[in-house]
């Protein structure tokens, strides 16, 4: 098991935060989990609300950057768009660190109705949960 993931995405707001959340759910303090976006941008209320659906409180998170995160260092870097694939390469192109791509859709760009939104961002979050426990396969740590 990994000592530490990121999670990174284009904005931070969305995709990766949703993932930072989940990883951090399962698995508590066991990995050091953080997440960035290539260009920072407000916290995206549907992925609060289809996260709170869960049980899963991202509300307080606040969106940053790769150049705002207090360590550089991770064992593992899971880009979910292709600009922070690009991103995480060049960060840690000197490092020996695992990346990975997982190409992950962005809800937030459907135009429609407020429960087609809210289907499509319940489809994402189910989607990096799957990916989540099949990439970190130990038994989570006890809920709080």
């Amino acid at each position: 098991m990994p000592g530490s993931v990121l999670f990174a995405c284009t904005h931070n707001a969305l995709r990766s935060a949703m993932a930072e959340g989940i990883l951090k759910f399962l698995w508590g303090r066991k990995i050091y989990v953080q997440s960035c976006g290539v260009r920072p941008q407000e916290l995206d209320a549907f992925a609060v609300a289809v996260m709170d659906e869960i049980g899963i409180e991202i509300g307080k998170h606040r969106p940053r950057t790769f150049d705002d995160l207090e360590d550089d260092f991770f064992d593992v870097v899971i880009s979910l768009s292709p600009e922070a694939q690009h991103r995480a390469v060049e960060l840690t192109r000197t490092m020996d660190v695992e990346i990975e791509f997982w190409h992950m859709p962005d809800p937030s760009i459907i135009e429609a109705s407020r429960e087609v939104k809210m289907e499509a961002y319940r489809a994402l979050r189910d989607e990096l949960i799957g990916r989540i426990r099949k990439r970190f396969p130990i038994e989570p740590a006890p809920a709080h």
